[in-house]
């Protein structure tokens, strides 16, 4: 079992933890913003539901979209690994070890989920191509929407999401493992953390089609999913549980579609 990092300062647990929040806060207006100003004829008007191809204006928006919504969703549950990283590059430095600041091992993590964006991106330009996303990008096909239910709930129980999850919920020992002094260390930390995250919750952000990607409550439920996930201590077993609801809830949408 490796060492419990050294106590972080309330000083520096209440700046850091001010920084995630108010970055969580930002994302959070823009996202509220953006559902204000999109309904469903305006969301027509500008070509998505597979009205007209795509412009780079269009993928840009979109791209923004995602990112922000990455930003507002998923920063939030790296608070605890931000914090310990913190108190150990706090130790370093006393040390007279190179450290870099927290703000790069964040940045680290906030880049593979700005990486994953593009993917969402493509995906949905993908969808809506394919005349399966209504303007308000829901699916408009019951078939898909229950095999996205299925296939993240299936997920949910593999052992490769178990695995993602174990790092994810246990921050100490990741940065004890992986800890190295330098900018690129911090930056590349960062980034492999928000790897496994990623490998934790990529297919759950496929519920977003199912629900809808500008839904302000299924972008909100996902995130307390995925926190209660990596920080409650039923947390995984409560993942399991929950995989097991989304492929019975998939299938009996299935089954209903081809009645």
């Amino acid at each position: 079992m490796p060492p419990s990092p050294p106590p972080l300062p309330r000083r520096d647990r209440i700046a850091i933890g001010s920084a995630l929040v108010g970055l969580t806060l930002i994302a959070w207006y823009f996202l509220i913003a953006m559902d204000a100003g999109m309904s469903p004829a305006m969301m027509q008007e500008m070509g998505y539901g597979g009205v007209r191809p795509w412009s780079a204006a269009d993928f840009a928006l979109m791209f923004a979209m995602w990112a922000v919504m990455m930003v507002g969703m998923m920063v939030p549950t790296a608070m605890p690994v931000t914090l310990i990283y913190a108190a150990v590059a706090r130790k370093a430095a006393r040390q007279r070890t190179p450290v870099a600041p927290t703000a790069l091992f964040v940045s680290g993590y906030v880049a593979m989920w700005t990486l994953f964006s593009v993917v969402a991106t493509l995906a949905q330009w993908g969808l809506d191509r394919a005349a399966l996303l209504s303007p308000m990008l829901v699916t408009t096909s019951p078939e898909l929407g229950a095999t996205i239910l299925i296939g993240a709930g299936f997920y949910q129980l593999t052992p490769v999401k178990q695995r993602c999850l174990q790092h994810c919920r246990a921050p100490a020992h990741f940065i004890s493992e992986r800890f190295r002094p330098g900018s690129v260390s911090a930056f590349r930390m960062g980034w492999v953390h928000g790897a496994y995250c990623l490998g934790c919750c990529w297919l759950l952000m496929g519920l977003l089609f199912f629900g809808g990607v500008m839904s302000l409550v299924w972008i909100g439920g996902i995130t307390f999913f995925v926190l209660a996930e990596k920080i409650l201590p039923f947390g995984d077993g409560g993942g399991r549980l929950a995989g097991w609801a989304l492929v019975g809830t998939g299938v009996v949408l299935l089954v209903r579609s081809m009645i």
